[in-house]
C-alpha cells in the first residue's frame, strides 16, 4: 500500500508540475485521484460465472452483415485503394451495434422454436428488451427474454431481417460508442499481452467478448468484432471471431507471444497486419 501510495504521489507530482506550466491549479487530492485512474486503467470487475454454453457461430450470428460503403483493392503497384460501392447500401457503418446486439441476444435472450411464432409488434417489443438491457451484465437464465418461433439468432434474421435492422440501433451507435476514447491512447506490447490472456480466460468461460480494432491515428481499421473460441499454442494464440462485415464465415484475429501483438488477414475491408486490440461493453469506461 506505501508503494502504490508513492507512485501515486509520483505520479501526482508529475501531474502537477504540467498542470503548473500551463497555468492550471489543482489541489493534491485531485492529482492523486487523477493519478489513480491513470494506473487502474478502468479496471474490470471479476468476471461473471460461466455461461451454461458456449457461443456457436452458426448459431448465434445474424445471417446478414454490416455492408462497406467502399470496395477495397490492391492496385497494380500493390497499393491498397478504393473505390465507391455500386449499387450502394441502406445498412453500413453498423459493426459495432451489429457485433453488440450479437452479445446481447447470446447472454440475454432465450429463444424457442417450440412456441408458436409471434406478430411484428411481439418481436418488435423482445428485441428492444434484448438490445435495451446492460451489455456489461449477463442476465441469470430465468430472466431471459424470450424469442418464440425460432431455434437460434441465425434463423430468426433470415426471416426478421428488416425488423431487426431497424430495432438493433442506428449508425451513430457506432460512432458514439463509450470506449472510442481509448484507442487514442498509446497501446504498450505489455497492455496488448495482458487483453490476449484476459480474452483467452473469457472466452474459456464461455463469455463472447467484443473487441474493437484500430491502428489509431491511421484510420485503415476501425472495426467491431465477437471472439467466441480460442486456440493457445506456445508461441500465438489464435481467435476465432464474428466479423460484422462477413457473415459467411468466422474470421481469425492471431495474437504473436514474441512480438506480443495482434494481426488479421487480409479481407474485404483490409489490407491485412498488425492491430491493436482492446475489449469494450466491458466495464463502466468501456
Amino acid at each position: 500500500m506505501a508503494n502504490m501510495r508513492s507512485r501515486l504521489e509520483s505520479r501526482g507530482s508529475r501531474v502537477h508540475t504540467v498542470c503548473q506550466r500551463v497555468g492550471i491549479r489543482v489541489s493534491c487530492g485531485c492529482l492523486i485521484l487523477l493519478a489513480s485512474l491513470l494506473l487502474s486503467g478502468c479496471a474490470a470487475p471479476p468476471p461473471p460465472a460461466p455461461d451454461s454454453r458456449h457461443f456457436i457461430f452458426e448459431q448465434d450470428t445474424f445471417a446478414y452483415g454490416n455492408e462497406l460503403v467502399w470496395e477495397y483493392h490492391f492496385d497494380e503497384q500493390g497499393k491498397w485503394t478504393h473505390r465507391s460501392r455500386e449499387p450502394k447500401s441502406d445498412y453500413t457503418h453498423h459493426c459495432f451495434v451489429v457485433a453488440r446486439s450479437a452479445k446481447q441476444f447470446f447472454q440475454n435472450a432465450r429463444f424457442d422454436a417450440a412456441l408458436p411464432k409471434g406478430d411484428a409488434a411481439t418481436y418488435r417489443s423482445r428485441i428492444r428488451e434484448v438490445v435495451t438491457a446492460n451489455a456489461r451484465i449477463r442476465l441469470a437464465e430465468e430472466k431471459k427474454i424470450i424469442i418464440p418461433g425460432y431455434a437460434n439468432l441465425r434463423a430468426f434474421s433470415q426471416e426478421q431481417e428488416a425488423l431487426l435492422k431497424a430495432q438493433c440501433g442506428g449508425a451513430w451507435q457506432s460512432y458514439f460508442q463509450r470506449g472510442h476514447w481509448r484507442m487514442i491512447w498509446p497501446f504498450s506490447r505489455h497492455q496488448q499481452h495482458q487483453t490476449a490472456e484476459r480474452l483467452v480466460r473469457e472466452i474459456k468461460q464461455h463469455a463472447a467478448p467484443v473487441v474493437h480494432l484500430v491502428r489509431f491515428p491511421s484510420l485503415r481499421i476501425n472495426h467491431a468484432a465477437v471472439l467466441f473460441d480460442v486456440k493457445d499454442a506456445a508461441d500465438r494464440i489464435e481467435f476465432s471471431a464474428y466479423d460484422p462485415n462477413s457473415p459467411e464465415q468466422p474470421a481469425k484475429l492471431t495474437y504473436d507471444r514474441t512480438r506480443r501483438s495482434f494481426s488479421l488477414p487480409t479481407s474485404a475491408y483490409f489490407p491485412g497486419g498488425r492491430v491493436d486490440v482492446y475489449e469494450i461493453y466491458r466495464n463502466w469506461c468501456y
